[in-house]
């Protein structure tokens, strides 16, 4: 799951930025409202989290430049203003959720799961998805296998949720690395290839396919239709 996070506050910015990132979220962090619509243009985004007290734009004009255009990807508004009033007019142009300042963590994460899972159901998807023996739940970040669970870490969990997610196309290994990374993240040279690997190996060799001179696949449907 990528996140675009947009807070100006470092103290705060760098805590949060790394508890997400150790939760197994990709993370760009930006510190100017304006800033947000060019990092949206260049990259999809899973879910935005977004602080008012921005230092050039404020976050709530931001927020409804962003439903202007129509885009309908999650957004947690991050606020110190707490009053009934502050959190009716955030909902009313377009947040999805909200979190007043000081912000926990593990909070923040279970806020982006439920977020992230209206946005599937009002798509259409399926919250818990299965693919033959497959069973991805993403409430959990987790997976079973013929019914059992099956030990992954985040970037194991998240390359295999972007392999369902997109699994009717071929990924190249730079696709794959934008949904696993975030900005100054380091990405070993055969980091996606490691993780694919490791992949097969808790699961079958046959779940992910390899499109030579491409890039690579799920192929569970194929084989377990």
């Amino acid at each position: 799951m990528r996140l675009l996070f947009v807070e100006d506050d470092e103290l705060f910015g760098q805590a949060a930025h790394k508890g997400l990132v150790r939760a197994g979220y990709a993370v760009d962090w930006i510190r100017k409202g304006r800033e947000v619509a060019v990092a949206m243009l260049t990259h999809h985004y899973d879910g935005v989290l977004l602080d008012l007290g921005l230092p050039d734009v404020s976050g709530e004009s931001v927020l409804k430049k962003m439903r202007d255009r129509h885009s309908d990807v999650p957004v947690v508004v991050m606020t110190a203003r707490g009053g009934i009033q502050d959190r009716i007019g955030l909902l009313d142009i377009g947040a999805d959720d909200y979190m007043v300042k000081p912000i926990d963590l593990d909070e923040l994460c279970a806020r982006l799961r439920a977020v992230s899972r209206r946005a599937r159901s009002s798509q259409g998807e399926e919250c818990d998805t299965e693919y033959g023996p497959l069973r991805l739940l993403p409430s959990r970040h987790a997976a079973t296998w013929y019914g059992k669970p099956v030990p992954l870490t985040n970037k194991e969990y998240g390359l295999l949720e972007t392999f369902v997610r997109r699994r009717n196309q071929v990924l190249t290994r730079a696709q794959l690395e934008e949904a696993l990374y975030g900005w100054g993240e380091e990405v070993g040279s055969n980091a996606v290839e490691v993780y694919i690997h490791y992949l097969r190996r808790k699961f079958e060799s046959g779940l992910i396919q390899t499109v030579r001179g491409v890039g690579y696949q799920f192929a569970v449907q194929t084989q377990h239709a």
